[in-house]
């Protein structure tokens, strides 16, 4: 490598920023998450940096710069905005043997400014030496999923146990206590906001040792497809898991983001032919946390949505494991968004209501019609077998059988397929375009069309329409 990595200390030493506009700025908010001072050499400043100079934060030199203005300065970034001007102050920088950076000319830089993930105390710098500046913000991203964004505070909290760690925990005994440390409850304890309870395990394990080892549930969210939909914490406990467990809706793609050594079965569920039933899923997920494993429970769409997540708490909870609900995005969400929509729409649909076309066998049927009030969005999971039944109790209750109705199948997916119709024809859609799950019905009855069809007799409605669209 040309250029050799290296954390500077700042405290107490001079940054000068030669330049007073926006590039000039955007290297300012840089530094200022380090101790170091700011001198800013430029004539003028933008009201940005002015408002940095009037706090105390930053001091001004808006006189002649000269190699003198660089002279004993840890670092000096040169961002004026004007090539030429850029290079002779760059020239008298380096001159003064101060570490040059030149804004956007990597021939007159000593140094590169590097893509940052900051958990302070906890800094990744990634840097391609000026050649691709583009493919460090792309790393820099991929890694801040990968990092909690709390994780620097629990970083600072451990750092500041080490001096009890070395006084209460042999030596060769602490490789484990730090690993336990980051890896287990207390990192898990503070990423979900329970500082006290994180600090309190931490502390007990200094005075008691190390707790016997336990596992964690996680029900995670897979969302509707796309693996790029997932949230931050559903990659990190697939990054994390011992053994993952996940169903026949589970992209291929999404499971890619688990940990290469990570166990995977496959649990698959199909409606009315459930050759892994319930009872069993709840038992071995049960059983791998049992021995001390990190179970990542994978479920298409959110867990709490027709998730079964009910079942798999109490199971987990009855066996005193520890477990956690990973939330994310549901169909209802992705069909609306793959068509461009929203689900509620002012003056029009002030609700949303989720609901399910499929219950345990023996149940009755949802009264659909009765949550499909006017001015709600009405979202049918697993509803396509009932597509026929649906429609006519939708009907029974007076949701209008002009009411819209979009269906998407495999949303977010490369199988992804849309279709639209009214109520009225729900059923024939469904037959006719040989719609199969998973797919997602919406059924929006908007108050507008409430309050047509209150006020406007049945046979003048099509003329209403026609007028309207004219």
């Amino acid at each position: 490598m040309k250029t050799f990595p290296m954390f500077l200390r700042m405290t107490g030493r001079t940054v000068v920023i030669a330049g007073g506009g926006e590039q000039a700025a955007q290297k300012a908010r840089l530094i200022l998450k380090t101790e170091a001072r700011l001198l800013l050499a430029a004539p003028a400043l933008d009201p940005e940096l002015a408002a940095l100079v009037a706090s105390g934060r930053a001091s001004h030199h808006p006189g002649p710069v000269t190699a003198d203005t660089f002279q004993n300065a840890a670092l000096a970034f040169i961002a004026t905005g004007c090539p030429a001007l850029d290079a002779a102050l760059a020239t008298l920088s380096r001159a003064a043997g101060t570490v040059t950076n030149t804004v956007d000319q990597p021939e007159l830089c000593d140094a590169f400014t590097p893509s940052i993930v900051d958990r302070d105390p906890l800094v990744v710098a990634i840097g391609t030496e000026g050649a691709a500046p583009v493919l460090a913000r792309q790393v820099k991203t991929r890694i801040e999923t990968m990092l909690e964004p709390r994780l620097g505070e629990f970083t600072a909290m451990a750092g500041r146990m080490r001096e009890a760690v070395a006084r209460s925990i042999p030596k060769p005994a602490r490789r484990a206590f730090w690993r336990w440390a980051f890896t287990e409850a207390p990192r898990r304890l503070h990423a979900a906001g329970s500082e006290r309870e994180a600090a309190r395990a931490l502390k007990e394990a200094v005075a008691k040792g190390l707790p016997e080892a336990t596992g964690l549930i996680s029900l995670v969210g897979a969302g509707p497809g796309a693996r790029d939909l997932l949230t931050l914490r559903a990659v990190q406990r697939l990054q994390e898991a011992d053994v993952i467990f996940y169903d026949r809706l589970v992209d291929p793609e999404v499971l890619e983001l688990a940990r290469r050594d990570a166990e995977r079965v496959f649990v698959g569920k199909e409606v009315g032919a459930c050759s892994w039933p319930q009872h069993k899923i709840d038992a071995v997920i049960v059983a791998a946390a049992r021995a001390g494993q990190r179970v990542v429970r994978l479920k298409s769409g959110d867990p709490g949505i027709f998730g079964r997540a009910t079942e798999e708490l109490a199971a987990a909870r009855a066996h005193g494991i520890t477990v956690e609900i990973v939330p994310g995005v549901t169909a209802a969400s992705a069909s609306a968004a793959a068509r461009g929509r929203s689900l509620t729409e002012r003056g029009a649909t002030d609700r949303v209501v989720f609901a399910t076309g499929t219950c345990r066998a023996g149940d009755a049927a949802p009264d659909w019609g009765a949550l499909c009030t006017p001015g709600t969005t009405l979202a049918l999971y697993m509803g396509v077998a009932r597509a026929a039944e649906i429609e006519a109790n939708l009907l029974a209750a007076g949701v209008p059988a002009t009411a819209e109705v979009e269906i998407t199948c495999s949303a977010s997916t490369a199988a992804e397929r849309h279709l639209a119709c009214t109520l009225s024809d729900l059923a024939r859609t469904v037959t006719g375009e040989a719609v199969a799950n998973p797919a997602i019905i919406l059924v929006r009855n908007s108050k507008q069309r409430a309050a047509v069809a209150e006020i406007v007799p049945a046979a003048a409605r099509p003329a209403l329409a026609l007028a309207a669209s004219a």
